[in-house]
């Protein structure tokens, strides 16, 4: 195995103007070629914003829309992760990420879990995906996506562990508070600790992008950061602002560390299953 250069595109969309969202993404992917990324990762609904609501209607798009021409194209030097509200072939919506290489789109993941409670209303306005899938990353690896919530649920990581990701991508948008003068946040800590926690049990790289700015008087934190198969930060950004930065992947350690501790190996899936389908009958 190789080693990959990430870049995290930690961006502020504009609420519901797609067209000023590409153009910022495309900036951020010349920053990104400029140093030497193989890859760059943009946040949950980066092309949209996020408290659309009523907006989802009027900023939907479908996979072979005009207006992602540009990103799709820029996959020919660099792979890109994006986010938009897509609408499918039925006509229902979802929050999507698509994954573009070598001028296509390769692979898109639906959020699994949609937030509908405190303040958050997605499950009101966008339908739920249905499949946990991993792909062919940069030809070095497998990858899979999760969605911000999706994380927080561990079934997520765990069907894509085995099924063989070495990285996981999580596009955010993570709100957080900072209004009292530090800009760190409970909810960062948490992503920091859990998401920590998934790459030791896994052995594998994670990867997650959130977005800065303000909504509504909602603060996204931003922070973004890459946890090493060991559970170590291995590099990100301290900022709630704008922010590009380069990572590089040592997949080697993917190799290593499941060598000294092989969990994936020893995972009982057909007890799992067994479990699993006893509690679907009591359901």
């Amino acid at each position: 195995m190789q080693s990959i250069r990430i870049a995290l595109g930690q961006v502020s969309p504009v609420l519901g103007d797609v067209s000023a969202n590409v153009q910022t993404h495309m900036a951020a992917i010349a920053q990104a070629i400029s140093q030497g990324a193989d890859v760059v990762v943009f946040p949950e609904l980066g092309l949209t914003g996020y408290l659309l609501k009523d907006l989802t209607y009027e900023v939907a798009c479908s996979l072979t829309d005009p207006v992602l021409e540009p990103l799709i194209k820029a996959s020919e030097d660099i792979d890109v992760l994006f986010s938009m509200i897509e609408e499918g072939p039925d006509h229902r919506f979802y929050v999507a990420a698509a994954y573009a290489a070598g001028g296509r789109i390769a692979h898109v993941h639906r959020k699994l879990y949609l937030p509908t409670y405190g303040l958050f209303e997605e499950g009101r306005h966008v339908a739920r995906g249905g499949a946990v899938e991993t792909f062919d990353f940069r030809d070095e690896a497998r990858a899979g996506v999760m969605i911000c919530e999706d994380a927080w649920h561990p079934s997520v990581p765990y069907l894509l562990a085995l099924s063989g990701a070495d990285v996981l991508l999580i596009p955010a948008s993570g709100p957080g508070r900072a209004l009292g003068g530090d800009p760190n946040s409970g909810a960062q800590a948490f992503w920091e600790r859990m998401l920590r926690t998934y790459a030791q049990l896994f052995s594998c790289y994670i990867v997650f992008v959130n977005r800065v700015g303000f909504e509504d008087g909602l603060f996204f934190f931003g922070h973004s950061f890459v946890v090493a198969p060991d559970g170590e930060i291995v590099g990100g950004t301290d900022s709630h602002e704008r922010a590009l930065c380069v990572v590089e992947l040592d997949l080697e350690s993917v190799r290593r560390e499941r060598y000294r501790t092989p969990l994936l190996r020893d995972e009982d899936v057909h007890l799992t299953l067994r479990t699993l389908a006893k509690l679907a009958e009591r359901r």
